[in-house]
């Protein structure tokens, strides 16, 4: 796919399907200072430090047994039992996965949402919709999808409950709002997904979970095999869900840090629409042109291409860069 010269339309659709791509920002912005200060992603920009795989686990492949402790610390920090627990490449993986294994012909997605689930059920064969949270109750559709707290805007949902059909509740961000999680009530017609990458920081170790009946674990471990997950996502998962001191001192300094992006986005002309304390979601009548113009100075930031006014903010890793190129502005 071709990327628009820099200054030009935002007609690169590379930079509208999801974040993550430095590499294309670099080719359409050749002449943007170095390092880039990749903010277009919800990823932790002060990733949990422990252990990792070692050299002899690299040589070989993952043991089963390595597997079942990784999704047994998951599922203590997820308060639910292990047999509940399927460990999946990423959250992604698992979203994925879950069309191909749900008796569901259709599918509602309440949104905006994070575009992956419409697709992975499109490619299923699915019907889909796209409603509000309000009309959960009132749809037809086979199986609900949700995301919560919601990416991109952080809308918060309450009192989820599956009924007789299949719900799905996309926790990627569940860390930022734990008193949100219905991971412990996993079972019957709700799954839940849940993604390591991106509180602890560490999302190109690719590990991500199916919450679910024992039944259905099985069958998406099924999918992927005796080896779902690399060392790498076994070694850090495992030893991370346990560091809960860890987790609990990052949740508040992830909130500080939000806050403090709401000011200097707020002082350099944002209006603030919502997140979490990942990523904040802002609108500016002139989102096209800034997007451009941060980008020129190695700030990349998420457009939407439906939704021209929205730009939205990962937290920074230097903040006194992302400081310089808002007053640029």
């Amino acid at each position: 796919m071709s990327v628009s010269a820099p200054g030009s339309d935002l007609a690169a659709e590379v930079f509208l399907r999801h974040g993550g791509r430095l590499a294309a920002a670099k080719r359409a912005f050749p002449d943007a200072p170095t390092p880039w200060l990749d903010l277009s992603t919800g990823i932790n920009p002060r990733p949990w430090k422990g252990a990792r795989a070692t050299p002899a686990d690299l040589a070989r492949l993952p043991d089963p047994e390595a597997v079942a402790a990784l999704e047994a610390a998951a599922a203590g920090a997820f308060g639910v039992a292990p047999d509940r627990v399927a460990a999946t490449p990423g959250a992604e993986a698992g979203l994925r996965a879950l069309p191909r294994l749900l008796d569901a012909r259709s599918v509602a997605v309440v949104s905006p949402a994070y575009g992956g689930h419409a697709e992975a059920w499109r490619l299923a064969g699915a019907k889909i919709e796209a409603i509000s949270a309000g009309q959960i109750a009132a749809t037809d559709a086979e199986a609900v999808v949700v995301v919560n707290p919601n990416n991109p805007d952080g809308a918060r949902h309450e009192s989820l409950a599956a009924g007789d059909r299949w719900l799905i509740v996309d926790e990627s961000f569940g860390e930022t709002a734990p008193e949100l999680s219905v991971a412990s009530q996993a079972g019957g017609r709700l799954v839940v997904l849940r993604s390591f990458g991106k509180f602890y920081g560490l999302a190109g170790v690719r590990l991500g979970f199916v919450i679910a009946e024992p039944d259905l674990t099985a069958r998406v471990r099924a999918q992927f095999g005796d080896w779902p997950v690399a060392a790498e996502a076994i070694t850090a998962g495992t030893a991370a869900y346990a560091d809960v001191a860890w987790r609990e001192r990052t949740i508040r300094r992830l909130a500080r840090d939000a806050a403090r992006l709401d000011a200097m986005l707020t002082a350099a002309g944002f209006e603030i629409l919502g997140g979490t304390s990942l990523f904040r979601l802002t609108s500016a009548p002139d989102a096209k042109a800034r997007f451009t113009r941060l980008a020129e100075q190695g700030v990349l930031t998420r457009p939407f291409p439906d939704q021209p006014t929205w730009l939205r903010f990962g937290l920074p890793k230097t903040w006194s860069r992302l400081a310089a190129a808002l007053e640029a502005l």
